[in-house]
């Protein structure tokens, strides 16, 4: 009995054993498994639970840059680290901004701008929270990401313009779009809604937005319900397109030098390749910085330019017009003597003055030039000549010449603002007017004043064809395929005659710039003209009261100084315009245009070498 009590004890020993090890060893095994899945594959299993779910982010591409003739860029983009507030429900943008807040400032004025752009936003639009941060911000938000439920860091493009103010006006400048652009491309409404994406809103810019902007790609992405992507799949989506680069014919290294010496004066400036068209510089001062509008210009900037009796806002070069003053003097000398009006050994007495019916015309000299021919009349500019050939020739004859050398005409340059001028004929004053045109209008326009107007950049064409004998047509965009320009239909031994004289004006002691000393490169002759524009006449009382010249009058009356110039003046290659708006006179104009003439064939590389270098940025002269 006892033995098998013992035999019952030994048996019940080995089963609790076994029973214990079995159940040891599940314990074990179901310890480690919650083990695996509490610590090992925590995050793998809460994202789970969070209802993770895949997504096509639009990737934007980049935007093509804008480039000078030498392949500088003028536009460019740089890297913008900035945080993005992600679709969700409104109610959670505090809370998302209150974490964030940790990191990084936000004011009560840019929350409230958040919960606008917020609700006025696209369930799928991403709201910008900071653009443009520093790297140790974003870097501290990258790192803390995954406890920042509902924003995002994230890298973007920013457009850059190194060149600042001396391209503002050419390159133009981009901006977010609002909802009219929206509306204006349905299509692209995704891509057009994008935080950070800009599209040119002026210049370039604008005008080559198509080409300029790409085309978009898409991220195929795994992100939580909340918002964060927790990875990226980049073997399942599209690369984006990178928007083409625009070539132009300017040259920066001219372009920032002219912007630089024609500096705070109300001016502009153009540069062109007499044969071809091609413009190197085209400038208006004051300027403004196109890098204050891509992030949304503060209302003090922007009144500060809108204000500013100087218009920085405004591109002279190609929207502002003038009278031409004398410059014109050189087409109606070509006409001239294409019609045959006149011998130019023929001799004008000039007195000073010439009496037409009742009314004086005044030579610019007082006491006159004498007897003076074609040359003399071009070189000493003198007036009383030109109102004798002008009468000669008839308005009709002076507007069609007018025509041929580019007055008047609006030229396509693929930006908006080309002002078209005014090359005025009877019949544009009956319709304008009702008046009929009379002889002393023909006086006024025959010296390029009257209702004649002219931009900078007509002007310059002006002079291109005088100088060239083509009729080139200004180009903003590189075309190396570019056909030779025909010949303006006007006699070569009509144009040398004018071009002489325009030698002459720089080169001979009595021409009106002989003081300029010339180009200032050995070997190399300039040609050019003098202008200037009236804005308001002094009467004799004004005189006689004290107002006796320019420098008494407010400067808003004041007149324009204007310059025109060429060189090689024996084999022409560049053509080079300055207008100084109530500059008092041509003299205004007539240095900045010869130094930035100078830069310009310096760095020719026919040219000496060694000019280029040596010139002082601030005067255009030997450092």
């Amino acid at each position: 009995m006892r033995a098998d009590r013992q035999e019952e004890e030994l048996k019940f020993t080995r089963r609790a054993l076994l029973l214990s090890g079995v159940g040891g060893l599940a314990f074990t095994v179901l310890g480690a498994r919650l083990y695996a899945l509490q610590v090992l594959e925590t995050e793998r299993y809460q994202l789970l639970s969070e209802d993770n779910q895949f997504n096509y982010q639009l990737v934007p591409p980049s935007r093509g840059r804008i480039l000078d003739r030498f392949g500088t860029a003028v536009a460019d983009n740089r890297d913008n680290y900035r945080v993005l507030l992600v679709p969700g429900r409104r109610g959670d943008v505090d809370p998302a901004l209150d974490r964030l807040s940790e990191y990084m400032p936000i004011s009560d004025a840019r929350r409230r701008r958040i919960h606008r752009q917020r609700d006025s936003a696209q369930s799928y639009e991403e709201v910008v929270i900071a653009n443009d941060l520093d790297w140790q911000t974003f870097s501290a938000i990258n790192l803390n990401a995954p406890t920042l439920q509902g924003v995002r860091p994230d890298v973007g493009e920013l457009r850059s313009y190194p060149y600042g103010e001396a391209f503002a006006h050419i390159v133009g400048y981009v901006q977010t779009p609002n909802r009219e652009d929206v509306a204006n491309e349905p299509d692209a409404e995704r891509l057009l809604l994008h935080p950070g994406f800009r599209i040119g809103k002026t210049g370039v810019e604008t005008s080559r937005e198509q080409l300029l902007r790409g085309a978009a790609g898409a991220l195929k992405t795994e992100v939580t319900a909340g918002g964060r992507i927790v990875r990226e799949l980049p073997d399942q989506s599209v690369e984006p397109t990178q928007g083409q680069d625009i070539v132009l014919t300017l040259d920066a290294d001219i372009q920032t030098y002219a912007s630089a010496r024609l500096g705070n004066e109300s001016a502009s400036a153009v540069v062109m390749d007499v044969n071809t068209g091609e413009l190197i510089a085209m400038v208006s001062t004051p300027s403004f910085d196109p890098n204050l509008f891509v992030g949304g210009i503060s209302t003090t900037d922007y009144a500060g330019y809108r204000d500013n009796d100087r218009r920085p806002l405004f591109h002279k070069s190609i929207q502002g017009t003038y009278p031409p003053g004398s410059t014109f003097k050189a087409v109606v000398a070509a006409a001239a003597l294409e019609h045959d009006v006149i011998d130019p050994s023929e001799t004008i007495n000039c007195t000073g003055v010439t009496r037409l019916g009742d009314r004086d015309f005044h030579c610019w000299r007082r006491e006159g030039h004498g007897r003076v021919d074609m040359h003399e009349a071009i070189k000493t500019s003198c007036d009383t000549y030109f109102y004798e050939i002008a009468d000669r020739l008839g308005i009709d004859r002076i507007h069609e010449m007018a025509d041929r050398f580019g007055i008047g005409q609006q030229f396509e340059l693929g930006i908006s603002g080309v002002a078209r001028g005014l090359n005025p004929s009877p019949q544009w004053l009956r319709a304008n007017r009702n008046e009929p045109w009379t002889t002393g209008r023909t006086y006024n326009t025959g010296i390029g004043q009257g209702f004649m107007l002219a931009s900078p950049l007509q002007i310059a064409v002006m002079t291109a064809r005088v100088a060239s004998g083509r009729s080139v047509v200004p180009t903003l965009y590189r075309n190396a395929m570019a056909p030779p320009a025909p010949y303006v239909d006007v006699s070569e031994a009509a144009l040398e005659r004018v071009r002489f004289g325009l030698r002459g004006v720089v080169h001979e002691r009595t021409g009106t710039s002989f003081s300029l000393g010339g180009l200032g490169i050995d070997g190399v002759e300039m040609a050019g003209k003098t202008g200037t524009a009236q804005v308001f006449s002094i009467t004799t009382a004004e005189r006689e009261a004290g107002v006796r010249d320019q420098e008494d009058l407010p400067w808003r009356l004041r007149n324009h100084g204007l310059f025109m110039c060429y060189a090689p003046a024996d084999n022409p290659k560049y053509a080079c315009v300055v207008v100084v708006e109530h500059g008092g006179g041509s003299s205004a104009a007539t240095r900045p245009a010869r130094d930035i003439l100078r830069r310009t064939v310096a760095r020719d590389p026919s040219s000496r070498p060694g000019v280029f270098a040596s010139l002082n940025p601030q005067t255009g002269r030997d450092a």
